[in-house]
């Protein structure tokens, strides 16, 4: 019984011991999808080959992905930045086509987490692997089959909601959940 308990809050302490270092390496703002990838890199090793090390495990990784990823989290964050001024603008407006816009930009946000969930994915599951594989992976994974991408952007916007209950829970769980998630459907793929 005892050995069971410390199974089950292994499967607990190890995404918010990853989560920690994500929030620690997130404090640069633009690092975030490095960052995003050292955890998929981290909680893949933990769940394929029992590497329980996973709060040094994202800074091993992170020193894999930062140069790779950085460009692209830099674009991402500046056309986040974007978008969100879009929506807080059209939000005070009325009529048929800011609707339209205000539409079309939510599904640009839900298609931009998905992918960036998806690419974290790949690039944990190969992180000897060109960026160019890393990106042709999570777009198969993101969007060449509805369960899958619904699976992925579900798990990006219900983790942080359902940690709301956790004190700190969004903050250490709300990325790692998801990524584990995606993980998890990775390797249905």
């Amino acid at each position: 019984m005892t050995r069971r308990a410390l199974d089950w809050l292994g499967w607990l302490a190890s995404p918010v011991l990853a989560g920690a270092a994500f929030s620690l390496l997130c404090l640069g703002v633009v690092t975030w999808l490095p960052a995003l990838a050292a955890v998929g890199f981290a909680l893949n090793r933990w769940r394929t080959d029992g590497d329980t090390r996973c709060f040094t495990g994202v800074f091993t990784g992170w020193r894999r992905y930062w140069r790779p990823l950085l460009p692209h989290s830099v674009l991402m964050t500046v056309a986040a930045v974007i978008a969100v001024s879009n929506l807080s603008f059209l939000s005070g407006r009325s009529g048929p086509v800011v609707v339209a816009l205000f539409m079309i930009h939510v599904g640009l946000v839900a298609a931009a987490i998905t992918y960036h969930l998806a690419l974290a994915v790949a690039a944990g599951r190969d992180p000897s692997g060109p960026p160019a594989d890393w990106r042709r992976t999570a777009f198969r994974l993101a969007f060449t089959s509805v369960p899958r991408g619904t699976a992925l952007l579900g798990a990006a916007i219900a983790a942080p909601v359902f940690s709301l209950v956790v004190p700190a829970g969004p903050l250490l769980l709300g990325t790692t959940i998801p990524v584990l998630i995606g993980l998890l459907v990775a390797d249905h793929a």
